[in-house]
């Protein structure tokens, strides 16, 4: 049991394109290479939001509400 030589691959991907047919084939790589540069544009826009975030809002939705723009407002007990 050796490895693959280049005549079994090419056996194999004359059998495959006879049982699926060349537009078939096709049409899936087009659809495998939509859903990859989908993800990469995902991924890009994720980063590019995460880097738009600033510090100052990321700390600000940590603090609890009113001190965040020190607007807490105190009432003097009588």
């Amino acid at each position: 049991m050796g490895t693959f030589s280049i005549w079994h691959w090419l056996i194999l991907l004359a059998i495959v394109v006879l049982i699926f047919g060349t537009r078939r084939l096709r049409g899936a790589g087009s659809d495998l290479g939509a859903a990859v540069r989908n993800f990469k544009d995902a991924m890009k826009e994720g980063e590019a939001d995460a880097e738009r975030k600033p510090v100052d809002a990321i700390e600000a939705e940590h603090k609890p509400a009113g001190a965040a723009d020190g607007t807490a407002q105190h009432r003097d007990k009588v």
